[in-house]
């Protein structure tokens, strides 16, 4: 089976049962590093419901991303900058963004919009930057979705978990997610340095947050970051959104 990142022959390393019946193969590359299913035929069955009911962590993720976000986006970007939600879900997250003060936007082919509605991108606006949380390990073709978002934005923020050194077997990652089989994707950061060598960006890593970007993002926003716990993500909310600052005025005032 040919790497659908960079086209090499890859090698089958494990089989495993997805959705308690099919048994699907699992191929590594040793050029990119990038592991994959077989071709997924069972998807239909998997996108039955588009967000799977073992994303208990759907809200609280969304929470933990949209803190993140707005530190990144203040120091690297613009609160006048103008954003893409891609592969969006519900619009939550978006949502969330527009409430602190971010001009933000939703585009999800497969889900309703129910959180954001009114703020669909029309394809024609331009877009400074595209996020897009748990969404790369869904991709069938990874290679031309991320071509796809590279001619949106020249930087794309997303979430997806790297799988770990050394592989477990399919029913040791909870990340393959065997149960639902919406997973056929998984990445390694050497995998990400072989993407951004061949679209001529930078990548850059925090956690479960990467980065692929023309710019230059200085190590001390990424170490930023870190601390959008302790109340950083609040200051520049409050910074950005003065119906916000009006409304600490009054706490404030009124405990």
């Amino acid at each position: 089976m040919k790497c659908k990142i960079c086209n090499t022959e890859n090698d089958l390393i494990f089989s495993g049962i997805i959705l308690k019946k099919y048994k699907v193969d699992y191929f590594r590359c040793k050029e990119c590093d990038f592991l994959q299913t077989e071709e997924p035929y069972w998807l239909e069955e998997s996108y039955s419901q588009s967000i799977n009911l073992s994303d208990t962590g759907y809200i609280s993720r969304n929470l933990y991303f949209s803190k993140k976000l707005t530190v990144f986006l203040n120091f690297v970007f613009s609160s006048k900058g103008a954003y893409l939600d891609y592969a969006g879900g519900y619009g939550v997250f978006v949502r969330m963004m527009r409430d602190i003060g971010f001009d933000f936007y939703w585009d999800d082919k497969y889900t309703q919009n129910l959180f954001s509605n009114g703020f669909e991108w029309d394809g024609i606006k331009k877009i400074d930057a595209v996020t897009s949380f748990e969404a790369f390990e869904h991709f069938v073709n990874p290679i031309l979705e991320i071509e796809k978002l590279i001619n949106i934005s020249d930087t794309i923020i997303f979430s997806t978990e790297l799988y770990p050194k050394s592989m477990p077997n399919p029913e040791e990652w909870w990340y393959f997610g065997l149960e639902h089989g919406q997973h056929i994707s998984f990445f390694s950061e050497k995998t990400f340095d072989y993407i951004s060598k061949k679209f001529s960006v930078n990548y850059y890593r925090s956690g479960s947050l990467h980065f692929l970007t023309k710019r230059k993002i200085p190590q001390w926003v990424l170490f930023s970051l870190k601390f959008t716990r302790l109340g950083l993500h609040d200051l520049i909310s409050i910074k950005l959104n003065s119906k916000t600052w009006e409304d600490h005025l009054i706490m404030k005032e009124y405990p």
